[in-house]
């Protein structure tokens, strides 16, 4: 990637105007505009990867990540020839499928990516994702909850990896074998939940209403379904430390590590040292725990 003059970047042959790259964009940290294209681009193989071919939402903040900010399904006008969309139930979706579309919705200050769970084109789930959310703001048991989560996926001989929201969840990313629906999913999902809260009555919950859910910790297995999103692999989140959503090693979570530790300015040393640790994990056959179900 190459930078010109007059506020323009030269992106894989696609000339783009960027506005006001001296924005501070994480004030705290001191990332402006232009810094946070620079590290876009350092991530994109990797964020790519998991919008590739989805429906993209991104949550924009035109004035960095403290101000006020808007959800956007529908590709804004105008579209760069570039970028492909992906039309569905009559929104403009955007396909995040290139490093030139990345830096367009960098420069319109989108800080956060949630791609869908399923492929363009496609009804069946990409993924196996079971979402930890805490009922506190601060929440020093998050990892401990994402660890029991994990023992109990490992006792069902199901191999996944734990990836920090970015905010202040944890979500269980699951690489699955193609074929598997959304229903079935949330069959298994429903039963790791209730056996958690059972077994921990005053850690866990499944109760859909927030306002009743007290302190407990959230196994939110609903979120994962047709239509819905979550944060992706590797997006920034809008939060004051910059912070990234970062697949962990299960002995990391053990060490009970702050979700703030992996953020823009971290996420690249990391990701050199380990790679993608999703990616090394193999798609899981589900097949046994949904026979025990039925």
């Amino acid at each position: 990637m190459a930078v010109t003059t007059k506020g323009t970047l030269l992106v894989e042959g696609h000339e783009l105007t960027i506005t006001n790259p001296n924005k501070l964009l994480w004030p705290e940290m001191g990332i402006t505009k232009a810094d946070y294209l620079a590290k876009l681009t350092e991530l994109s193989p990797f964020l790519l990867r998991y919008c590739r071919n989805r429906h993209l939402t991104t949550i924009r903040f035109p004035n960095g990540y403290n101000e006020k900010s808007f959800y956007q399904k529908n590709a804004p006008d105008p579209v760069p020839s570039f970028v492909k969309l992906a039309p569905l139930d009559g929104i403009n979706y955007i396909n995040l499928d290139s490093l030139p579309t990345l830096i367009w919705l960098g420069n319109l200050a989108c800080l956060e990516f949630h791609p869908s769970f399923h492929r363009i084109g496609e009804t069946l789930p990409a993924e196996w994702v079971i979402d930890i959310d805490p009922s506190l703001e601060e929440e020093p048991r998050i990892m401990e909850a994402a660890h029991i989560i994990g023992e109990v996926l490992d006792s069902l001989h199901i191999q996944s990896i734990p990836k920090t929201s970015g905010a202040t969840g944890v979500q269980i990313y699951i690489p699955i074998q193609h074929g598997y629906t959304f229903e079935q999913l949330r069959r298994i999902g429903h039963f790791i939940g209730a056996f958690v809260v059972k077994k921990y009555p005053n850690l866990f919950t499944i109760e859909r209403f927030k306002k009743n859910r007290g302190d407990k910790i959230y196994v939110d297995y609903l979120q994962h379904w047709y239509g819905k999103t979550l944060s992706a692999p590797y997006t920034p989140r809008a939060k004051k430390d910059a912070s990234v959503s970062t697949p962990l090693l299960w002995k990391e979570v053990e060490l009970r590590p702050s979700i703030r530790d992996f953020n823009l300015n971290t996420v690249m040393n990391r990701l050199k040292t380990y790679g993608d640790l999703i990616e090394k994990v193999p798609l899981q056959n589900l097949n046994a725990i949904l026979d025990r179900l039925k």
